[in-house]
């Protein structure tokens, strides 16, 4: 079968209180530099196969382009487009697959024409755990070959249930210059070559990244003339920035206080966008207490996440319903996630032989939004007997630290490709358990979907499919290895005189996507 066209892609899938100032507007005539603020402390990474926080994948997206996309302002799997390459197809089995690459596409910074060598180079590195965050997800590739300078062809060891899914802009899926990796070395991180309409051009630590226009893009210079990328982790700063007019776009957070507030002023225009980041407690099954299922599911029944959702607002949040987001192909929203009830959640905490309660230290994010629904968390659990101590940490310090194992719970939000096979994968198969060679962020230890979970990626009966998926979400749940809270979209400010170029429902970092498009109306 040959893919050519958007349609046939289808095929993949069966604060600051008071009153607003109103934004400064004369200032915005002739308009071309873009100045963002965005709730982190520094850039981490941008090598993508290692760019794990929003605030990074959202850097990268702008940096780097893939063999698809997902069509401008949409993080649906039926909108998968060409990118770097401009046709494809698929052997009669699926196995093989056959990509024909642009001829016009080149690197930044003078590093010459996209080859084929470089999208064999990013794909082996992508599916090597050495070199990328992501290699799990590529499991199922038995071989990338460059055929000729423009033609690369993929051989599956088995069938998957989106190969696009792993070679679009998102994750493991962005194209690097060899070149330029070899030259720079572990500099890469933070001197990255993309093909992507902007480029890198300085880092201040801790303050901001500065992006210039690459102006050999393939699909068009840029209209913007740089974007400047400022960490302002602090809501009350980042607020201030933006109603004085220092910022063009601010990053949110799920509280409606901010929203009514933003959206108060005729000035400003608020997206709310897809796909929601789920945050889950994610409970290690292995270690005391909760290695006693009564002590987890004590846990559960002390959340009230319907509470949360009120306090914080039904525009930018959802309960959780399921070990996996909610806009997932194969998601149920019947799981089985246990009610709130603090009193049952007391009984069983006194028959697993904690009659007094427990007291547990939890390594929490300061990032703000982490860092509140932590704290709201942590006042719901006290009235059940359980003591939740804070230990508030950096977010990228805390990003390290988790990954070795160093919080008995970890609250983590986060969105994966909307296919349910990508994010049990990650978080819920034994595979991906923190501490293995082939760790991924299963930071619970759990196993007990694991033949679900590999079973359903090679499930032919799409019906089948989704119901493995289900069944291994509810294996998930009453294992209680994750406890889930909140569904929670993405939520932006903008001054109205900014116009992305397309109408943004949903970018998969959850965050705004900058392309050649987007300008400043006079």
């Amino acid at each position: 079968m040959t893919y050519r066209s958007y349609l046939t892609t289808a095929a993949i899938v069966a604060g600051v209180m008071g009153t607003i100032l109103p934004i400064p507007t004369l200032a915005y005539a002739a308009k071309s530099e873009l100045v963002m603020g965005v709730a982190a402390e520094d850039v981490t990474t941008l090598d993508p196969h290692f760019a794990t926080t929003t605030s990074d994948r959202t850097l990268v997206s702008y940096i780097f382009g893939a063999l698809v996309r997902f069509a401008p302002g949409s993080a649906n799997p039926s909108t998968l487009e060409p990118d770097l390459a401009e046709s494809w197809e698929a052997s009669a089995d699926q196995m093989v697959w056959t990509f024909k690459l642009r001829p016009d596409v080149h690197w930044q910074a003078g590093y010459g024409v996209v080859t084929a060598d470089d999208v064999v180079f990013s794909l082996d590195k992508a599916r090597d755990a050495k070199r990328s965050a992501f290699a799990g997800d590529y499991s199922a590739i038995q071989k990338v070959e460059a055929v000729d300078a423009k033609t690369v062809r993929i051989t599956l060891a088995r069938r998957l249930p989106s190969l696009l899914a792993l070679l679009s802009n998102y994750a493991g899926g962005f194209i690097i210059s060899k070149k330029a990796f070899e030259e720079r070395g572990d500099d890469f991180k933070r001197r990255p070559v993309g093909f992507g309409p902007f480029q890198v051009n300085s880092i201040q630590a801790g303050q901001s990244v500065t992006l210039t226009p690459n102006a050999e893009y393939f699909r068009g210079k840029p209209k913007l003339s740089k974007i400047v990328y400022r960490f302002l982790s602090n809501d009350a700063a980042r607020d201030l920035a933006f109603e004085s007019g220092e910022l063009d776009v601010e990053q949110g957070n799920q509280d409606q206080r901010w929203l009514k507030r933003l959206t108060a002023n005729p000035d400003v225009q608020v997206d709310t966008i897809e796909p929601a980041e789920l945050n889950v407690l994610h409970v290690n099954i292995t270690k005391p207490p909760f290695d006693d299922l009564r002590v987890r599911q004590a846990l559960a029944h002390a959340i009230n996440a319907a509470q949360i959702v009120k306090y914080r607002g039904d525009r930018v949040n959802r309960v959780g319903q399921s070990a996996i987001p909610s806009n997932n192909l194969g998601f149920t929203p019947d799981a089985g996630v246990l009610d709130y009830d603090p009193a049952k959640s007391k009984a069983l905490l006194t028959e697993a032989g904690h009659p007094n309660g427990i007291a547990v230290t939890m390594l929490a994010s300061q990032l703000p939004g982490l860092e509140s629904l932590a704290q709201l968390i942590q006042a719901q659990v006290a009235e059940a007997g359980i003591t939740l101590n804070l230990q508030p940490v950096e977010h990228a310090t805390w990003h390290q630290m988790i990954r070795k194992d160093l919080s008995p719970i970890v609250l983590y939000g986060a969105a994966r490709f909307p296919i349910a096979d990508y994010y049990l994968t990650q978080f819920y198969h034994s595979n991906s358990e923190i501490g293995k060679p082939t760790a991924v962020v299963n930071f619970s230890h759990c196993n007990v979907a694991d033949k679900q979970i590999e079973e359903a990626r090679t499930e032919t009966d799409p019906n089948k499919q989704i119901e493995l998926w289900k069944e291994a979400q509810k294996l998930i749940i009453a294992n209680v290895c994750a406890i889930p809270v909140t569904d929670n979209l993405g939520a932006w400010a903008r001054t109205s005189k900014l116009d992305w170029g397309f109408e943004l429902k949903g970018s998969m970092p959850s965050a705004p996507l900058i392309t050649e498009q987007t300008y400043f109306k006079d």
